[in-house]
């Protein structure tokens, strides 16, 4: 049995070229094309291919949201996601969006035949090398989503605190504490935040405060 794949993007070169590929294996088949999400909604359910080849780009969508719509209607389709650049925010979301492979329009002729048949044997096109690179984009991605990742427990209770507009003296006070090791917490938070003034640390605690009172409100 060959593999029955349906490619999907805007530029009528990479449709034409892929089509030669396909065409010139045995094992593979061409049963249809689009350049746009309309086409592609329009057509794909009713041939019902293996694979799917999605452009990332598309004029009227894109190819991950794309990807998410098919497999909601054909849970079986295999999606390999084409794309002319590296783009770990691309790969993530093509692989939450049910995608089995991702990869670049530079690719080698071999190789692009080498994804097809891998996808439509159910394998997943994920290198080891690739999602240790995935890893390390959502890693640093997830950094900069915490800008208190290096304060200790401690420093965090200051900080809030600070928001609420208390001196030294009171959140001593409140965490039953000296006022010098309190004044040694807002130092080392301070340092760690790359912020000079305490001013500084209070919009900062708003900011915080307002943004997480807004997402436990949804």
């Amino acid at each position: 049995m060959s593999t029955r794949v349906f490619v999907v993007d805007d530029h009528d070169v990479i449709r034409r070229g892929i089509a030669a590929l396909v065409g010139a294996e045995t094992d593979l088949e061409l049963v249809g094309e689009a350049g746009s999400v309309a086409e592609a909604l329009a057509w794909v359910p009713k041939i019902r291919p293996d694979v799917t080849v999605l452009d990332v780009r598309l004029p009227d969508g894109n190819g991950v949201e794309l990807c998410r719509e098919l497999r909601s209607q054909l849970p079986e389709l295999r999606c390999l996601m084409l794309t002319s650049f590296d783009d770990h925010e691309a790969l993530m979301d093509a692989i939450m969006a049910g995608a089995s492979g991702f990869v670049l329009k530079g690719v080698v002729s071999e190789e692009l035949v080498s994804a097809l048949r891998k996808v439509g044997a159910g394998e997943s096109l994920l290198s080891p090398q690739r999602t240790e690179a995935m890893l390390s984009w959502l890693r640093k991605e997830q950094e900069k989503a915490d800008p208190l990742r290096e304060l200790t427990a401690r420093e965090r209770q200051v900080l809030e605190l600070i928001g609420e507009g208390m001196t030294n003296r009171e959140i001593a006070d409140r965490m039953v504490l000296a006022e010098k090791t309190i004044k040694n917490y807002v130092s080392q938070m301070l340092a760690k935040l790359a912020m000079r003034h305490r001013s500084e640390a209070a919009v900062l605690a708003t900011e915080l405060r307002l943004d997480r009172d807004s997402r436990n409100k949804r």
